[in-house]
């Protein structure tokens, strides 16, 4: 049963897009109407002190803060993870050509899309799931390295910008690379990145896969809008995504970090859209068209975010250094809110192909996890449900947003200029919420 799944996805993300239907035009006046009342609102509230990210939150009961920190739960998920790892490495390798292989499924369906959203619902659980930190770990302790400090700190300027790159290489690979879901690229593409984080790990510590790791920080970001986090006493907390997303470290390159998330997220909303693919195919060089678009709509948000910024803090008085890198954390939220309304429906019915098809890893018949024949469910995808999924996720990440940026600015700003020095901020993201609901509209 399962190669006849395969192909219920069609050519796009890698391995596939269901393509929902276009978002009905009533859906996008709602969404842009509540977008903007609320920017205007936010404008009339106001909040004397930033909150706290040291104090915020409610302590989990200490039975589930138990479990949460208990080291067989750790061992457990992270066997697991590793496991999956090298079975996908398996099915890399020595696997089939076909569609039915899985490898393309768990990377760009449950790894690209799908840490996102676990990231969102649970925090940042890379930092348990991640294989590379086992060996990491193994290799570091053979090898008589603090796993901690390494042989040689980062500096501290270089900060989220290899992240960034990371980043922009996956999205390379999933936008525009040629023959992406083929088990050659693939291969190419996951053993590079392998390699280099093992050695770099070893070189920087721990820290880079923080700061560093492309996933490391994917995870980091949108499991800091989280409702449960660990707060800097180490407690165990419930929290809401503002409190979250102003513990956010504000170290160099967050910013295009964050650009980079939202663009290629925007881009494939672009790529969606019948002009931009009869341009493309028209083309005399379809890939030079689909870089340049990618690396255009990334420079795009950056430019703009990063120009916001800048401009608030000229109307605020105060100096612009480190002000667009502060109010980058606005713009996690508004990030997520694109991630969950583009990818609902690929995370949903792709998710389940996945684990259909890792039931036959190797393409040899196998029906290890017992799942052969099994349809999967469409029902929290039906075109009504997907709409108003869509739009509640742009329009919360928009409000969501929001707060965050006032946070930001009675955290820079003196308190009269407070509320100006966020206007600029605020236009911006408006102008990102309506795009993001356009884009879904034109699909």
């Amino acid at each position: 049963m399962a190669p006849a799944l395969a192909p219920a996805l069609l050519p796009g993300h890698g391995v596939g897009n269901r393509h929902d239907l276009p978002l009905p035009f009533g859906f996008v006046v709602v969404g842009a109407v509540v977008a903007l009342v609320v920017s205007f609102a936010a404008l009339t509230l106001w909040r004397a002190r930033p909150r706290d990210p040291a104090r915020a939150g409610r302590p989990l009961p200490q039975a589930l803060a138990t479990v949460l920190d208990a080291r067989p739960v750790r061992v457990v998920l992270s066997g697991l993870a590793v496991l999956l790892a090298l079975v996908t490495l398996a099915a890399l390798l020595v696997g089939s050509d076909r569609p039915d292989n899985p490898a393309p499924y768990v990377v760009f369906v449950w790894l690209w899309v799908g840490l996102p959203f676990l990231s969102l619902l649970l925090g940042p659980v890379w930092r348990v799931l991640d294989p590379v930190r086992r060996v990491h770990g193994a290799l570091s302790r053979a090898g008589r390295v603090d796993p901690v400090a390494g042989l040689r700190p980062m500096p501290a300027w270089v900060g989220y910008r290899p992240a960034a790159l990371g980043l922009l290489a996956f999205a390379w690979l999933e936008l525009v690379q040629p023959d992406r879901a083929t088990r050659s690229v693939l291969l190419v593409y996951v053993v590079a990145y392998l390699v280099l984080t093992l050695a770099v790990s070893l070189v920087a510590g721990r820290a880079w896969f923080r700061t560093g790791d492309a996933f490391g920080v994917l995870s980091e970001l949108y499991g800091a809008l989280a409702v449960v986090g660990r707060r800097a006493d180490g407690r165990w907390v419930a929290r809401g995504p503002v409190a979250g997303a102003a513990g956010i470290p504000r170290a160099p390159g967050l910013l295009v970090t964050v650009a980079v998330l939202l663009g290629t997220t925007a881009y494939d909303g672009v790529q969606g859209q019948l002009a931009w693919t009869s341009a493309v195919q028209s083309s005399p060089s379809p890939l030079l068209w689909q870089a340049g678009g990618l690396m255009a709509v990334i420079a795009l948000v950056a430019a703009t975010a990063g120009g916001a910024g800048a401009v608030s803090a000229r109307v605020a008085g105060r100096p612009v250094r480190g002000v667009p890198t502060a109010f980058a954390t606005s713009l996690v939220p508004v990030a997520a809110g694109y991630v969950v309304a583009h990818y609902w429906s690929l995370l949903v019915y792709g998710g389940q192909v996945t684990w259909t098809l890792l039931s036959d890893p190797l393409g040899t018949g196998a029906d290890l996890l017992g799942v052969a024949g099994w349809t999967p469910s469409t029902a929290l995808i039906q075109p009504g449900a997907t709409a108003v999924v869509q739009v509640v996720a742009i329009v919360t990440g928009h409000v969501v947003g929001l707060v965050v940026a006032h946070d930001v600015a009675v955290r820079l700003f003196p308190r009269r200029a407070a509320v100006l020095g966020q206007v600029p901020v605020l236009v911006v993201m408006v102008g990102y919420t309506v795009a993001g609901l356009l884009l879904l509209f034109a699909a």
